[in-house]
């Protein structure tokens, strides 16, 4: 069974032009302005990578990478077509 999202109602301030353009970009979704808000304000604040993405990271910031790591593409071609 489902469960329900409960919604509050919510005042903002908004510049002219900034609501404007949020407007403009719901309607080429087929969206509400509300549903538009409200996806761009998940995404903002839900943005966070999963486990596996965090692993990469830290494999990435750490430099222990096991993959090579090529100065060109032309290396890289070389390299793949010397394999072969």
């Amino acid at each position: 069974m489902a469960t329900a999202i409960v919604r509050k109602p919510a005042s903002f301030r908004l510049r002219a032009d900034l609501l404007e353009r949020m407007k403009r970009n719901a309607g080429r979704e087929n969206r509400t302005l509300n549903n538009d808000v409200e996806c761009v304000l998940l995404d903002a604040v839900y943005d966070e990578p999963n486990e596996v993405t965090k692993a990469a990271i830290e494999e990435a910031r750490s430099g222990n990478n096991p993959n090579k790591i090529y100065s060109s593409v032309e290396d890289m071609f070389n390299d793949i077509l010397s394999e072969g």
